[in-house]
């Protein structure tokens, strides 16, 4: 088989261009999701909680040359985001979870399955008389 003959089976094998949609659709949900938190989270509840505490420009404050606001900037981010994507996750396991099925009953043994238990008993049978 030659090298294009291999590369075309691996580069359009379903699992490759589902991977490529979910990164691209990846992309597009973290913009979604950054938009919220920059945009309507921070400017809604951030600010003025900083507001209140007189921590108005954190990503401003540093000691010494080190920047640890931007570093308590970057943290308080992350946690927002990650906060927003709990929810929406949450929300959207509760909009796509299904009733809770009944319980599973086992399925019959199968005719080999008997044959086998039988031989067992009859075994048993065997070596207690």
């Amino acid at each position: 088989m030659g090298i294009i003959q291999e590369f075309k089976q691996f580069a359009f094998k379903g699992n490759v261009m589902d991977l490529a949609v979910g990164v691209i659709i990846g992309a597009a949900f973290g913009q979604i999701v950054t938009s919220l938190v920059e945009d309507v989270i921070t400017p809604l509840l951030l600010n003025p909680a900083l507001s209140a505490v007189n921590a108005d420009k954190i990503a401003d404050l540093s000691w010494n040359g080190v920047k640890y606001g931007s570093f308590l900037s970057a943290t308080i981010s992350f946690l927002c985001i990650a906060m927003v994507l709990f929810w929406l996750i949450k929300g959207a396991n509760r909009l796509t979870r299904t009733a809770p099925e009944e319980a599973a009953t086992p399925a019959p043994p199968s005719s080999t399955d008997v044959l086998l238990m039988e031989i067992r008993d009859e075994l048993k049978k065997g070596h207690s008389s």
